[in-house]
């Protein structure tokens, strides 16, 4: 990486030329700016080092900052092209105020290899003006105004031509903006002119949208010391999780998903999340399979120069109401499917263990479906397979999908079948039960229409689940199919 006192600039192909993209410290103060080609900033700074522009990896880097500052505040937001914002309300006090909180977050940029301006402003648009055209540090609400007031009119982001029809006008500084009437600015700059400037001078507070919204429960925990090797990460995580529990215990809810956060002195943060078929919050269970989970990770925890925060997150959250005990029921021993169910996800991965859930359908083909066993069911399933009777009559275990058209011939128009060709081979039918009718999908018509299904059994003593779709005398002509088996 070049010396921090050398201009440095990355180019890329801009309009048929070579322009700047981004420069360092060094290059500003030698008079160079993004967008000037390559060729000017050559004249002006014969020793400027030049590296290629890449965008991809530019937002990977900004991802991962994301995450990295993430440890100060839940609250973070992307400030385009290169910039982050965090709603740090209630969070400067865990850091020592918010000198000591811009403190850390320049050593963490430090120990990042990163270059950064800072600002504490009492809104967002506020913190950017000052942090990109004004002086770094802290304002409080009283101040903003004027310490906003001082800036270049250039704060404002308008277009070229804006900023130089108020500088002609004498209109340096916000302050002198700000003392001219509105209408008349609105006339002369638009509508949203006036709105932008109360914004960059702290009138109007517009909330930041984070990149990801914080979890309903959050536990942290700040190690004074930073740790080296990874022995403490487990006892931490019942730390974590034991807060995490009291927390939903006064709310009466529980959790389906738990992500672990761990930061590294250096910004680096992992990520590991343990998925739960039931909601829970007991700490035993979340600690087996968190042990399962980091026992599984493909790539182990890096402690690097040492890790110093750890955060749980709750996510998906359900009420889990109490269960009452009866005095003469055997205590229960070793594990529930659902326990067995959450182990073998965590530990295989989330797409080996599937479970059978209901649909919002009648036609058998379409009443289930394959979900992972942690996937949260959607509106239209149920949490469990549906009973294999319905009405009194048994479903089979093995269905065709789709069914298999045959070739059957009744004694009369509504009755069961007598016989059957089916897959080359004539089938006798000696028993049959039904039928049982199951109505057409009407915004699947006409593809799929009524059906009649029945149980009927062969002179080999083999079962089969048939049915008759459509009526005789309607067209299409009604046709036979095989639609399962019975054991």
């Amino acid at each position: 990486m070049p010396d921090a006192d050398v201009p440095v600039a990355c180019v890329a192909k801009q309009s048929n030329a070579l322009r700047l993209t981004a420069v360092n410290r060094a290059a500003i103060a030698a008079g160079l700016a993004s967008g000037m080609t390559l060729a000017d900033a050559h004249a002006r700074v014969p020793e400027l080092t030049t590296v290629p522009s890449e965008p991809r990896a530019d937002e990977e880097l900004m991802a991962r900052l994301v995450d990295g500052f993430g440890r100060f505040s839940p609250l973070v937001a992307r400030d385009n092209p290169h910039g982050l914002m965090l709603d740090i309300t209630g969070c400067a006090h865990l850091f020592g105020g918010e000198d000591g909180m811009m403190a850390a977050v320049r050593r963490l940029a430090e120990r990042a290899r990163l270059q950064v301006r800072l600002a504490i402003a009492p809104t967002p648009h506020s913190a950017r003006a000052l942090v990109r055209f004004g002086p770094e540090g802290a304002v409080s609400d009283t101040d903003v105004g004027t310490t906003a007031g001082k800036l270049a009119v250039e704060a404002l982001e308008r277009p070229a031509s804006e900023i130089t029809a108020l500088k002609r006008a004498g209109l340096k500084r916000l302050a002198d903006v700000d003392a001219r009437p509105r209408a008349a600015m609105a006339a002369r700059f638009g509508e949203d002119f006036c709105h932008v400037l109360d914004r960059t001078i702290g009138r109007i507070d517009i909330r930041i949208t984070p990149v990801r919204l914080p979890a309903p429960i959050v536990a942290d925990r700040r190690l004074a010391e930073p740790i080296l090797h990874l022995d403490p990460v487990e006892g931490i995580i019942a730390d974590l999780l034991a807060d995490t529990e009291q927390q939903m215990e006064q709310t009466a809810k529980g959790g389906r998903a738990f992500t672990l956060t761990v930061f590294r002195l250096d910004g680096w943060t992992r990520r590991v999340t343990v998925r739960t078929g039931r909601a829970m919050r007991q700490v035993a269970p979340l600690m087996r399979l968190f042990h399962e989970r980091l026992q599984a990770l493909d790539t182990p925890i890096d402690p690097g120069f040492g890790l110093d925060q750890f955060r749980m997150e709750v996510d998906d959250l359900v009420t889990l109401a109490a269960q009452q005990v009866r005095l003469d029921e055997p205590a229960r021993r070793g594990e529930s499917l659902e326990d067995l169910t959450d182990r073998l996800s965590t530990r295989l991965g989330a797409q080996a263990v599937m479970r059978v859930k209901s649909t919002g359908s009648h036609l058998p083909e379409r009443a289930c479906v394959l979900r992972p066993a942690l996937h949260p069911a959607r509106a239209d399933e149920g949490d469990d397979w549906p009973e294999l009777k319905r009405d009194g009559l048994e479903r089979p275990m093995t269905l065709f999908n789709p069914p298999q058209p045959i070739e059957a011939i009744a004694l009369a128009p509504d009755s069961p079948p007598a016989r059957f060709v089916w897959r080359r081979v004539t089938r006798r039918i000696i028993r049959a039960e039904g039928p049982e009718r199951i109505e057409g999908e009407w915004w699947r018509r006409p593809r799929h229409r009524v059906r009649d299904y029945y149980r009927v059994e062969d002179d080999t003593g083999h079962r089969y689940w048939l049915f008759r779709a459509g009526h005789y005398g309607e067209e299409p002509a009604p046709r036979w199919y095989v639609h399962g088996l019975f054991a």
